[in-house]
């Protein structure tokens, strides 16, 4: 397996500095099984390529397997490991190019978020789904894409192509950033890793593609192919993934780039807060004081929750730990007084599973989440929610997709966020609140968030469930009487 990089910025021998490798020498480095080399074909001030050369014996690889596969199986000898940019070639970027992946210099720490003009060749990557897959995967993070489909016998055309390409990326970006790129997307494109894919393979996919990966357009395809498709690695990874994306859009909805966080005048009211005041608004109106966010995210209802005293019990849950772990440093528990931390408590839990301590909340909100579930999953999502928690409110916001067309930038039929398994027009949202309504014995009030179009309604709607049988679902008939 060969992989050259090459950086045509000024003063081009600075890579070296970069990657920890002298331009003048060559280095072999011992792998699990086989050696990497590296070395530079070429280093002038306005040309430098370092090369990774990937030796791998694949019959160290079978005899090293513990459990799984029979001893002896003819495609464990027999592969492309030894040719193809694939776990291997991964592997060995992150034992050669350690520091470099860290985004660590001590020599010349400007050098790391240097953006430079890099070309970068694999000589032979696996394509499934084609050239498409490749550039759809690449392109996205700023790559210009050359692939170069390969024949399975050049001496023999008749036989037809490979499902193999000659790869050659073109962009500007730093070194680390490229770097991260390839340790992770090579494993995804190859489809299997040679090693044991153990839970802490979550950590280094979020290590590595924490920047880049939560919003890219082939986030969850990306995931499942790099976690071998274990399901609860998959479902950690992605949520973790989700919160990531969700934050920082938050941030930039409020204004968090511009360092000053105060609202302009002249500058709409953001979408984000106000969701977040509306949810507000209904909890104290319902009178309600244990409160459930469930899919809580990095916080920032919770935060809101918390500055009101009438709130006196409040519960983040998430099925992402990742996600708590962001709440907990964004709410500064840890120095938290006493008296606010005894109101609140965060739990790993699922909108999906039955889970006790859920029970009892004078409202549970879901505030953005349900357009996350798989539409087959709803039945249970209501039968959790409404069935055995039985709150005696539920307050649910989801995106309105009719008014997806005001978006500037969004594409016809596409989706607000990538993660979105569906998004509801105002019929389909209240269709499906009458109906668990009806099933579970809550009464239901639509109503908008932010402004309202002519035409195709609020970007956001929401529901105010009241279960029939409860103080809150009159004191909110006879509000609504008077209004």
């Amino acid at each position: 397996m060969l992989l050259t990089m090459t950086s045509t910025a000024s003063s081009a021998t600075d890579l070296g500095f970069v990657l920890h490798k002298h331009p003048d020498r060559v280095q072999t480095f011992d792998l699990a099984a086989g050696r990497a080399h590296v070395f530079y074909p070429e280093a002038t001030p306005e040309r430098c390529t370092v090369a990774l050369l990937v030796e791998t014996d694949p019959v160290a690889l079978v005899r090293g397997k513990q459990g799984g596969r029979p001893a002896f199986s003819l495609g464990e000898y027999v592969n492309d490991r030894p040719y193809a940019g694939g776990s291997h070639l991964a592997q060995a970027l992150g034992r050669v190019f350690r520091s470099a992946l860290a985004g660590s210099c001590p020599h010349r720490p400007e050098l790391v978020d240097r953006v430079v003009p890099l070309d970068i060749r694999v000589a032979s990557v696996p394509a499934p789904g084609g050239l498409d897959r490749v550039v759809r995967l690449f392109a996205p993070l700023g790559w210009s894409v050359d692939a170069t489909p390969m024949a399975l016998d050049p001496e023999v055309p008749r036989w037809g192509e490979a499902a193999y390409v000659d790869l050659t990326l073109t962009g500007a970006m730093t070194v680390r950033a490229a770097l991260q790129h390839l340790y992770v997307l090579l494993p995804v494109l190859a489809g299997s890793k040679h090693y044991w894919v153990s839970s802490d393979e979550v950590d280094k996919l979020l290590r590595a593609g924490s920047e880049w990966l939560p919003a890219h357009p082939e986030r969850e395809w990306i995931t499942h192919r790099y976690l071998a498709r274990k399901r609860e690695s998959v479902d950690d990874a992605l949520a973790r993934l989700i919160a990531l994306d969700d934050a920082v859009s938050e941030d930039e909805d409020e204004g968090g780039g511009g360092g000053g966080g105060e609202q302009r005048e002249d500058r709409p009211v953001p979408l984000a807060v106000c969701r977040r005041a509306a949810v507000l608004a209904e909890l104290r109106a319902l009178d309600a004081h244990h409160v459930v966010d469930l899919g809580c995210g990095p916080g920032a209802l919770l935060r809101d929750l918390l500055a009101d005293a009438s709130f006196t019990r409040i519960v983040g849950a998430d099925v992402s730990a990742g996600a708590l772990d962001a709440a907990a440093r964004r709410l500064r528990l840890a120095r938290m007084p006493d008296s606010q931390r005894a109101r609140l408590e965060l739990l790993h839990s699922s909108v999906t599973y039955r889970d006790p301590r859920l029970d009892g909340a004078d409202a549970i909100v879901l505030m953005e989440v349900v357009e996350h579930v798989d539409p087959e999953r709803l039945p249970t999502l209501a039968r959790t929610v409404f069935g055995s928690a039985r709150p005696r409110a539920v307050i649910v916001t989801t995106p309105n997709v009719e008014f997806n067309v005001r978006y500037e930038g969004l594409a016809p039929g596409a989706f607000r966020h990538p993660d979105h398994r569906f998004e509801w027009t105002r019929a389909e949202f209240e269709d499906w609140c009458q109906s668990v309504g009806a099933a579970y014995g809550y009464a239901v009030r639509l109503a908008p968030v932010g402004e309202v179009d002519p035409e195709v309604g609020p970007s956001t709607q929401m529901a105010v469930f009241t279960r029939a049988d409860s103080a809150l679902a009159q004191g909110s008939e006879a509000e609504g009487s008077g209004g």
